[in-house]
């Protein structure tokens, strides 16, 4: 698909769906303004999905929910806060400057992820890395929902081969990692 055809693809979608999700936003909003430039971040945000968004089943749903998540988004920014007293923001704990075990894995999937089959790295990155759905990776190379699905599982269990082998990466009872050891291992 071309670029071009791509961004006929997402302009066919905008011009059936805009008049209902401004009504939409609108309604939710009661700003006729935020309605409006929230509206425009919805189509650049597809614009950006470029590709992936022409493979989508619907379209109208996709750009629903990623106004309803903007909707969303805009109520807890307007959300009033009070600011803390010095006396009362030096009484609190201070925040932990640690990630979690797993968002710890980064430098080590970086490393691992290369080694694996071409294969196994094109659909963990377009799943995982790249937030394309398995169905529409499935159309793309032309498998089944059921193949995508399989080849995406058996992916994910190499990857998860290699990052206890090469990571030290230990799970806790729940399947949760809880632990590895960042620099060891090639």
């Amino acid at each position: 698909m071309t670029e071009q055809s791509t961004y006929e693809c997402v302009a066919r979608a905008w011009v059936e769906h805009e008049q209902e999700l401004l009504a939409f936003l609108r309604h939710r909003m009661r700003d006729a303004d935020a309605a409006e430039d929230l509206l425009q971040e919805v189509f650049i945000k597809a614009m950006r999905q470029g590709r992936a968004f022409c493979d989508l089943d619907n379209p109208r749903a996709w750009l629903f929910e990623v106004a309803r998540h903007g909707v969303i988004d805009a109520a807890r920014l307007a959300k009033p806060h009070t600011e803390l007293s010095d006396e009362l923001a030096e009484s609190l704990p201070a925040p932990e400057a640690e990630r979690a075990p797993v968002d710890e894995l980064d430098a080590c999937i970086e490393r691992n992820l290369p080694r694996l089959e071409p294969e196994d790295r094109h659909i963990l990155a377009a799943c995982e890395l790249g937030g394309q759905t398995v169905r529409a990776y499935a159309d793309a190379h032309g498998l089944t929902l059921a193949a995508a699905k399989s080849r995406l599982l058996r992916a994910r269990k190499r990857l998860r081969d290699r990052l206890i082998e090469n990571c030290g990466v230990r799970f806790d009872d729940t399947g949760r990692v809880c632990c590895h050891a960042p620099g060891s291992g090639s």
